[in-house]
């Protein structure tokens, strides 16, 4: 039995809904907002690879001002989606930085969906059209699902196109889709790349793809659409061609952490197609020192520690009430 000291446990069903993931959303503007403004800090994971092209992930933050820190441990198994796993399983461990006690632990691998649609969401919010209403998504997975929820939650949705390398895959999600949504929205499985994002208003890509191919070529996407690119194995896997960049606002996390981990701003810095003015981060967005302009736009994410700090304090707060 629970003492009361010992923290609570929050499962994948203990971070779900709309609500909660607004309320999600929001504490990471704040958070973003902080980091741009240098109010907080997010370190750097420690990565270890291990045979298989599986890696062992840990980051720790704080957030001061908030009195909360994390640690997070999660491992990452390409191959598991093969074996109906998983990619991704972890623990996130919250602490109370007043105490230094453990407050709570939450399913990692459900927070880590969480945040990331969260703050696809964010940058959804901050970046697309209003009216935005067609999504394009890359990818069948948890993420995948983890976008659609997201995006949902901030433009007014109508259809929503697929296209993943696995078949099977690709109907269970749209058939998740059209269950979740009651039919709201009209989902349609596709047979190409450039046949699902063509004329998308908002494009989310969330492929495990370890190429420097890119998948989506700059030609096949409309002007003024918003994209979100979450996905790569490493800092030099593509999803999206980083010519599109050279011309869009582009809007990252962290210019520094950009710089080191993001793919397409990787390759478009080192292709002279960008210059390192051109990066935007999500917490100048949020401040209003940068807007969205009507150009296409680009938010490339990589993942950071203080996203899970924030949207654990978030979803803590929100079982606490």
């Amino acid at each position: 039995m629970s003492g009361p000291t010992s923290p609570v446990f929050l499962a994948a069903e203990d971070m779900t809904g709309t609500e909660r993931l607004l309320r999600v959303v929001d504490t990471l503007a704040e958070a973003f907002a902080d980091l741009s403004a240098g109010r907080t800090s997010s370190p750097p994971r420690t990565v270890v690879p291990h045979r298989g092209g599986g890696e062992l992930l840990a980051a720790a933050s704080v957030w001061e001002r908030h009195g909360v820190g994390t640690v997070k441990i999660t491992t990452l198994t390409p191959g598991n989606p093969d074996r109906g796993l998983p990619l991704i399983h972890g623990v996130v461990a919250v602490t109370d930085l007043a105490t230094g006690r453990v407050t709570a632990l939450l399913d990692g691998a459900e927070l880590t969906a969480v945040r990331t649609g969260a703050v696809a969401a964010l940058a959804t919010r901050l970046c697309a059209p209003e009216d935005a209403a067609d999504l394009a998504v890359l990818g069948a997975g948890v993420q995948a699902r983890a976008l659609v929820r997201a995006v949902s939650a901030v433009r007014p949705l109508r259809t929503v196109r697929v296209f993943s390398r696995t078949p099977e895959r690709t109907e269970r999600f749209a058939r998740w889709v059209r269950e979740t949504s009651g039919g709201a929205l009209r989902v349609t499985v596709c047979d190409t790349v450039k046949e699902a994002v063509a004329d998308a208003a908002v494009i989310c890509t969330t492929t495990s793809t370890d190429a420097a191919e890119p998948l989506v070529e700059a030609g096949w996407v409309a002007p003024g659409a918003h994209l979100n690119i979450i996905g790569g194995t490493h800092e030099d896997a593509l999803e999206v061609d980083p010519a599109l960049l050279a011309d869009a606002l582009v809007v990252v996390e962290e210019r520094t952490a950009a710089h080191a981990e993001a793919g397409e701003v990787r390759a478009a810095l080192a292709a002279g197609l960008i210059g390192p003015e051109a990066l935007c981060e999500l917490g100048e967005l949020v401040g209003g020192t940068a807007a969205a302009d009507g150009r296409t736009s680009v938010f490339r994410g990589v993942g950071l520690a203080i996203e899970d700090t924030a949207a654990a304090a978030a979803l803590c707060a929100d079982t606490a009430r």
